[in-house]
């Protein structure tokens, strides 16, 4: 899977705020992949990983799927057409 057109954020220590939120939202809106990286002083580790995921996914009004790789987060914007 080719990644190369995908946009990069980063979480550090202020975690996910609004400010966070309100970017992501208007990346996905010219963007169908996102990468977020969670720097060391977000306090890496998988469980704290997969909450990020979790709590980015239920705050955003873009409906999207989420992959872990790593402390990378992978976010997918879904499509609005069903087959």
């Amino acid at each position: 899977m080719k990644m190369n057109n995908s946009l990069k954020f980063q979480i550090g220590k202020s975690g996910i705020s609004q400010g966070v939120i309100n970017s992501l939202e208007l990346a996905l809106k010219n963007h169908k992949t996102i990468r977020i990286s969670a720097l060391k002083s977000s306090g890496r580790d998988r469980n704290s990983i997969e909450q990020m995921a979790n709590e980015i996914k239920s705050k955003l009004t873009t409906h999207c799927d989420t992959k872990i790789i790593g402390f990378t987060i992978i976010l997918f914007k879904k499509s609005s057409f069903k087959k």
